[in-house]
Order: C-alpha cells, then sequence, then structure tokens
C-alpha cells in the first residue's frame, strides 16, 4: 500500500485498488475472474501458476514494453528475471525471492545447553542423519525428561520434539520448506532444466530422503508426526514450543519475529552430502492479457519493479525485495532490532551454487495432486517410499 499510495502521487490519472485473500482463496478468485472476464489489471503471480497462464494466454508478455522502455532487468539479483521468462517472451517482474533456514527456539536449546553456534556447521546424510540427527537426538525429550541419547528415552511418550516441517500434508510435491532442502542436498534434482516435462520423483537421492524422514518421524520420534485425524500445522507446533526447530521459508521471519513468545534465531540448513543447499523461488507482478488498462498496468508493474518501490518493501521488511538495495534495508531493519536473519541471504552471497530454482513446469497443479497424498503418505509410515514413488 506504501507504494501503491507513492505511485498514485505522481501518477494522478491512474488509481490503484489492492485485493487481498488468503492463498487457496486468490488463486480460486483469480481463475473464476479470468473465466468471467473480470480479473485484475495486475496481479501478484507463482511460479507454479506460470506456465499454464502463459500457454493459455492469460498473461501479457512484458518483454516489449521493456524494450520500448529501456528496463534493465540486470538491477535484480541473479537469475530472478530468467525465471519469469520462457522462449523470449517476458510474463512478470520479480518481487521478491525467498530461501530456506533453520529457526530454532532459544529458550529450548538453552535448557538443552546448546549454543546457536553448534547449529550452523551441521552436516547430514540419508544413512545415520549425521551431525544433525545428533543434534535432533539431543533436542528431543520423552515425558521423563530424557532425551534421545539416553538409552532410556521413550521414543512412544515424547514431551518435546526436536523439529517440525510447517503445514500437515508434507509439503506436497514441492516440498519447499519441508524435504527438497536435503534431498537436493542428497543429489537430487527435480527436473532438468525451467519448463521441463519430466520429473524425477523415482530418484533414489529423493526415495533416500523420504525415507530417513520417515524414520525420524515413525521410528525415532524426534519429528512431530503428521496425524491424518488430526491434522495441526508445523508452524503452530513450533509457536507453542512443542519443537525446539523448524525449517522454513524466508517470507515467514515476521511471523516468527513477531508471534512467538519466546525468542527466536535463524541459522543455515546442515550440509549434505553434496554441500548445503536451498530452494529459491520467487513471486512476481503479471499483466492480465484482458486488461482493458494496458499501459496503466505497464506503469504500476514497472513501478513495483523499481528501486523506489523496491526500497519501500526493504523497510517494511515483509520479504526480502528482488533487488540487493532493498535487501540490505531489510537485513537493516532486524539488525536494528537485534535479530540476525542473514541465514537466509548466506546461501546467494557465499556460493551461487548453494541454491537450486523452484522447478517450473506445466500442469503444476495435476502433479501436486498426484504427489501430495503419496508424500504424506511416505511420511506418516503407511507406505514404503521406495515402491510409491516410482509408481507415482
Amino acid at each position: 500500500q506504501a507504494c501503491a499510495d507513492q505511485f498514485m502521487a505522481a501518477n494522478p490519472l491512474i488509481s490503484v485498488e489492492i485485493e487481498q485473500a488468503s492463498w487457496g482463496e486468490y488463486w480460486d478468485q483469480l481463475e473464476n475472474a479470468m473465466a468471467t472476464g473480470d480479473a485484475p489489471d495486475v496481479f501478484v503471480n507463482h511460479l507454479t501458476r506460470l506456465p499454464d497462464l502463459a500457454a493459455a494466454g492469460k498473461i501479457l508478455d512484458l518483454e516489449p514494453l521493456m524494450l520500448r522502455d529501456e528496463v534493465d532487468d540486470t538491477i535484480y539479483i541473479g537469475r530472478l528475471p530468467r525465471m519469469w521468462m520462457r522462449a523470449g517472451k517476458r510474463y512478470g517482474l520479480p518481487k521478491d525471492w525467498d530461501t530456506i533456514a533453520l529457526v530454532y527456539n532459544r529458550e529450548l536449546l538453552a535448557a538443552a545447553g546448546v549454543a546457536p553456534a553448534a547449529l550452523t556447521n551441521l552436516t547430514w546424510n540419508p544413512q545415520d542423519g549425521g551431525m544433525f540427527q545428533q543434534m535432533l537426538a539431543r533436542l528431543t525429550l520423552d515425558r521423563a525428561g530424557n532425551n534421545a541419547l539416553s538409552p532410556d528415552f521413550n521414543a512412544d511418550d515424547v514431551a518435546q520434539y526436536a523439529l517440525t516441517m510447517p503445514g500437515s500434508d508434507g509439503g506436497g510435491a514441492y516440498g519447499q520448506s519441508q524435504w527438497s532442502n536435503l534431498a537436493v542436498a542428497n543429489g537430487f534434482h527435480f527436473t532438468d532444466y525451467l519448463f521441463a516435462d519430466r520429473y524425477y520423483y523415482d530418484d533414489p537421492a529423493l526415495i533416500e530422503t523420504l525415507a530417513w524422514y520417515q524414520r525420524l518421524i515413525n521410528d525415532l520420534g524426534y519429528h512431530t508426526p503428521l496425524p491424518v485425524d488430526d491434522p495441526v500445522d508445523g508452524r503452530a507446533r513450533f509457536l507453542a514450543g512443542e519443537a525446539a526447530l523448524i525449517t522454513d521459508g524466508s517470507w515467514q521471519i515476521g511471523s516468527y519475529v513477531n508471534d512467538a513468545a519466546f525468542d527466536v534465531g535463524f541459522v543455515p540448513l546442515p550440509a549434505g552430502p553434496q554441500g548445503r543447499k536451498s530452494m529459491l523461488n520467487s513471486v512476481a507482478d503479471s499483466i492480465w492479457a484482458g486488461t482493458s488498462h494496458p499501459e496503466a498496468a505497464w506503469a504500476w508493474v514497472k513501478y513495483l519493479g523499481s528501486v523506489d518501490c523496491q526500497l519501500i518493501v526493504g523497510e517494511y521488511a515483509v520479504t526480502f525485495p528482488a533487488l540487493q538495495s532493498g535487501v540490505e534495508r531489510m537485513l537493516a531493519h532486524y539488525d536494528d532490532v537485534g535479530v540476525n536473519v542473514h541465514a537466509y541471504t548466506a546461501y546467494l552471497r557465499e556460493d551461487d551454487d548453494q541454491i537450486f530454482l523452484f522447478p517450473v513446469t506445466e500442469h503444476a497443479a495435476a502433479i501436486n495432486a498426484v504427489m501430495e497424498p503419496v508424500i504424506a503418505a511416505v511420511l506418516r509410515g503407511e507406505v514404503d517410499p521406495a515402491v510409491a514413488l516410482p509408481a507415482a
């Protein structure tokens, strides 16, 4: 809204009205509005929706406008602009980016005698979990007060879990905040390239990773369960103090800092056999192909992607802007209040090989409809991942 106010002050003949909805409702409403010819001129787009919307001709190609107005896309961080292009056409200007980190409950760490610095260089493998699994054992407690390193630990009577994950279904086809990062650190890759036509859900590296999670949840008791009859969001479990750690995205920083009744901290994810890996994702501003106001819509999208607006986004510190100057503004905001969120930016700063792109393909909704119940069944211990994943 702050960006809209500034934009309208400079463009008094253009009025911007912002509408918000929950994630699921947002896409349902947008799809229905496009079908009835009453969609918003500009909307926030997601990579899972991009290929199908572009193939259906529902979003404008911005490349001719970019060239006409000499808009420089090199101002954006790394590969963000390329994620929104296909076959020479551009379907959005990057709005933000996100990565995944390990969020910790400072009080529960202190009670276990664990210094936050001990989390920063953990290693993991799918066989015995490495240093990461040892740390999880230390942070898991049964109701008698035994941690999982003790021979007296009772995995059937856990009072405090070491780890949880966002959501209650295991993260669906992509496991962005859940399992994808360790899977890629184990050598897995979703697809060969952007807009590919094949997924590798039968990859042994993924099977090994999800088998490890299955053991962690159902046999060892180090991770919160995913019950079918009583689904509870892992974020709610973490905020309730039921788990010491959660893996989550940078777009959730504010909810942890502002909503937790305890101090939280953020560290990079554990390193696997292929090193440390985090998924990189982005949303962008796109223009509906049916707009009656293409020039006004373009002026608004162009402003949203400008330095002026991106700095405002950084000041409000809701999500990392797509420009480095905006990122620095957000980092400074949290530094000023004593919260270090550099774990999320370290992947880009230290080594570009530490990030992998969100898999962008057509038919994302159909793929998720197939894979979500399979992933959930694996994590609940209902099926063998070595059988279920190739069969899917």
